[in-house]
C-alpha cells in the first residue's frame, strides 16, 4: 500500500480527497442536521478542504498521495462530527494563514500581513483559546522580515481594525459585558486523564522520532527545508499550547494538528530505511485512528 500512495499525484487527486472529505463530513452530521449543525459542518469542511492546497505550497511532501491520503485519514480518526464553532472557524482561519505566510511570492507575504492580523484577531474573537497563534505571527515575523517594525505594525494594525469592528457591532447591540474566557489564561481546562488518547500513542511516538530524525539528519537539509520545517514546527507548537492548555474533552482540538502532522509524518515514512518498516508504520497509524474513532464513538477507554 506504502508504494502504490508513494506514486506522484496528478491534478485530479485533490478533488478526489475533498471528495472523500465531504462524504465523511455529511455522514457523520446527518443524524444531527439542523441549520447550526451545517453552518459549522460548512466551514469545518472549507478549512481542512483549503489544507489539500497548503500541502503544494509549503512543498514538503513531493507531491505524492501518501500525504493527501494521511491527511483525509487524520480528518476521519480525529472528526468527532459535532463540533464547536470556534474550532471550526480556527481550522478555516489557519488554512488561510498557511496559504499566505507560505507563498512563494515574497510581495505577496510582505503586503498580507494587515490582512494576518485581521484573520488571527477573527480567530480570537471565535475561539480565544487560539492566542498562541498571534504569538507564532510575531516569531514569525522577526525571524523572516527584513523590515520587522514595520510589519509588526501592519500586523497590529489588522488587529485593531478588526478589533475596533467587533467592538463598535457589540456596543451597538448592547452587549457591554466582558467575557473572562477573552483573558490568555483566563479558563484553561487542563486535562486529568489521558486515558482516551492511548490508541494515539504510536503516533505520538512517530512524530517525537520524525523530529528527531530531522535534526539528526539537519546539515544534509537543504536551507529552504530546514527554513520551511522550522515554520511547520514553530506553528505545531503553537496549535499544542492551545491544545495542552484548553483541549481537556475537546477533542475536536486534535484537528489542529492535522495538517502539521500529515507533513511530519509523511516525511518520516519516506526516509525510512526499510520498505517493511514504512508499511507497518502506514497501517500501525490506520489503526491507531480507527482505535481512537472506536474509542471516542463507543467511549471504550
Amino acid at each position: 500500500m506504502f508504494k502504490l500512495l508513494s506514486k506522484e499525484s496528478n491534478i485530479f487527486s485533490i478533488p478526489v480527497y475533498i471528495g472523500f472529505l465531504l462524504l465523511i463530513v455529511i455522514i457523520f452530521n446527518i443524524l444531527n442536521f439542523n441549520t447550526y449543525e451545517a453552518i459549522i459542518a460548512g466551514i469545518t469542511f472549507l478549512g481542512i478542504a483549503l489544507g489539500y492546497f497548503c500541502f503544494h505550497s509549503i512543498a514538503l511532501t513531493y507531491q505524492t498521495h501518501l500525504p493527501l491520503f494521511l491527511y483525509t485519514f487524520f480528518v476521519f480518526g480525529l472528526y468527532p462530527g459535532h463540533m464547536d464553532i470556534g474550532v471550526a472557524v480556527s481550522l478555516l482561519t489557519n488554512s488561510f494563514l498557511l496559504l499566505l505566510l507560505t507563498s512563494t511570492n515574497e510581495d505577496i507575504r510582505k503586503k498580507s500581513y494587515v490582512l494576518v492580523g485581521a484573520i488571527v484577531a477573527l480567530n480570537f474573537i471565535f475561539l480565544p483559546t487560539t492566542w498562541p497563534m498571534a504569538v507564532f505571527v510575531i516569531i514569525h515575523v522577526v525571524a523572516t522580515s527584513e523590515r520587522i517594525s514595520l510589519n509588526i505594525f501592519r500586523f497590529l494594525l489588522g488587529l485593531v481594525l478588526i478589533a475596533f469592528s467587533y467592538f463598535s457591532v457589540m456596543f451597538f447591540m448592547n452587549f457591554t459585558t466582558w467575557n473572562i474566557e477573552y483573558f490568555p489564561f483566563g479558563k484553561m481546562r487542563l486535562m486529568k486523564s489521558y486515558n482516551d488518547l492511548i490508541p494515539l500513542i504510536p503516533i505520538v511516538l512517530m512524530l517525537i522520532y520524525a523530529i528527531y530524525d530531522h535534526f539528526r539528519n539537519y546539515n544534509k537539509k537543504s536551507p529552504i527545508n530546514r527554513y520551511k520545517y522550522t515554520f511547520l514546527l514553530v506553528f505545531s507548537v503553537a496549535q499544542l499550547m492551545t491544545i495542552i492548555l484548553y483541549m481537556n474533552k475537546s477533542y475536536e482540538y486534535l484537528l489542529l494538528l492535522a495538517f502539521p502532522s500529515t507533513i511530519i509524518i509523511s516525511r518520516m515514512l519516506r526516509f525510512l530505511p526499510k520498505y517493511w518498516m514504512q508499511e507497518v508504520s502506514l497501517w500501525l497509524i490506520i489503526f491507531s485512528l480507527i482505535g481512537f474513532k472506536a474509542g471516542s464513538y463507543f467511549q471504550l477507554f
